[in-house]
């Protein structure tokens, strides 16, 4: 076992995880690398690595994890069957006359699609591939058209059934059904402000957002609200089961998924959109997704603890004590980080990489947990957007025509990105903003 000061070894272990992921190494070999270093370095070569095969089966086999994959398996059947698309469709004719309509749409639609999958990169993905055609063929600005796209795609991260929101909570041993009600207000309050921003925009600049035929109007007069009650109600339900569940306490949030799941197929059978290709096809790719969340979830728990024997994580707390960091100090400290990374890496490898260091730091500076549970969740969520590496922005441009650069996707983004900051300031600065919902329902 080798003497090392806590910086060295922070520097060591970190360093080495960021530049394998740098280099382009999946999430969970990076983990897995520099676990094996770790154990070599401080915990007696061969003695501990033969114990890690037993720290990765207990690190994964908590019950709390169950929801994420029935969260993931919900969403992939709304996906894979497209019943999610029948509501995006039902949704554009109940918005008539308003500036940037079709954008407006996008938002609507995406926080609706957002409550049936918990999916940011499948929110993006679809409502691009639907929504986005039909704007520019419109004549719309295309970074206006971009932009409402991408910022509705990441509020599947903070409105249930998020799959993130339970990981969040689970590997911080908070109360899942308290993160989940606590993501639902900010959420919604990004949308209405985006909305806002669209209308206020447009009605600035109606070159942004051409109007209309006068056939346009007629048609969607005659079908909106049938359609709306038809293929956007009955869906509504699904998210009315899972949330409904846990804030009456019928459910537990691993038993008000597994609810969500079944309500998903009743939907997609009487829509007689389910057949066994599809839903084995829903299974897969679960299945994929979940291995690799198991996978990176089994290296960081590793990790964290390598982090802890090695001293790294206890003397960079003592050396944060030493600052005597007030609460919002604390707060913006752990924001500041998490913006920071948010430009480079993804939000599953923020979030365990950060986790062993901000629960520690939140106990010393008396910050409640859901507080920085929530504060994280957002955070991550505005790291999706965040040039260069902002998650979405690559989403997006996998969907848009040859002609429109990334330079302009990402000027697309920064609007909407000054509104998810505003929010998460309202939330630093006014917590009772995002923990009342859950404080309602103790």
């Amino acid at each position: 076992m080798m003497i090392m000061e806590w910086y060295s070894a922070l520097l060591l272990l970190i360093g080495v995880v960021v530049l394998l992921m740098f280099a382009g190494s999946w999430v969970a070999f990076a983990f897995f690398a520099v676990n094996i270093i770790g154990v070599f370095i401080f915990l007696r070569g061969e003695i501990g690595l033969s114990s890690m095969p037993m720290e990765f089966v207990l690190s994964i086999t908590k019950f709390s994890f169950v929801p994420v994959a029935l969260f993931i398996l919900m969403g992939e059947i709304m996906f894979q069957t497209g019943v999610a698309y029948r509501a995006i469709r039902a949704i554009d004719p109940l918005i008539r006359r308003l500036p940037g309509r079709l954008s407006i749409v996008s938002v609507t639609s995406g926080t609706v699609f957002s409550a049936l999958t918990g999916s940011t990169i499948a929110n993006t993905a679809i409502m691009g591939k639907v929504m986005l055609p039909e704007q520019l063929e419109r004549g719309y600005s295309p970074t206006l058209a971009m932009g409402s796209i991408m910022a509705v795609g990441g509020i599947a991260m903070l409105i249930p059934p998020s799959a993130l929101a339970v990981l969040l909570a689970s590997l911080a041993e908070g109360s899942i059904k308290d993160l989940l009600l606590a993501g639902v207000v900010p959420g919604l309050l990004m949308a209405i402000l985006f909305i806002a921003y669209i209308v206020v925009r447009c009605w600035l600049d109606p070159s942004l957002s051409p109007a209309g035929s006068e056939e346009e109007e007629i048609i969607d007069k005659r079908r909106a609200w049938r359609g709306f009650f038809t293929d956007v109600v009955p869906l509504l339900l699904i998210f009315g089961v899972v949330v409904g569940s846990i804030i009456f306490k019928i459910a537990t949030p691993e038993e008000s998924a597994a609810l969500g799941c079944i309500a998903a197929v009743i939907a997609c059978l009487c829509y007689r959109q389910l057949d066994l290709k599809t839903l084995m096809k829903a299974l897969r790719e679960t299945a994929k997704v979940n291995t690799m969340i198991l996978f990176v979830i089994a290296g960081s728990a590793t990790f964290s603890q390598i982090l802890q024997i090695s001293g790294a994580t206890g003397g960079f707390l003592r050396m944060i004590g030493t600052w005597e960091l007030s609460t919002l100090a604390a707060l913006m400290l752990i924001i500041a980080v998490l913006l920071f990374l948010g430009a480079f890496m993804d939000q599953v490898s923020m979030m365990l990489l950060t986790l062993p260091f901000f629960l520690p730091l939140a106990a010393a500076s008396d910050i409640n947990l859901l507080v920085l549970l929530i504060v994280m969740l957002v955070a991550l969520e505005i790291g999706l957007l965040t040039p260069p590496f902002g998650l979405l922005l690559f989403v997006m441009q996998g969907v848009v025509p040859p002609w429109i650069k990334l330079g302009m996707i990402y000027r697309a983004a920064l609007p909407f990105l000054g509104i998810e900051l505003f929010v998460l300031g309202v939330i630093v600065f006014w917590p009772l903003a995002a923990t009342w919902l859950p404080l309602a329902f103790k």
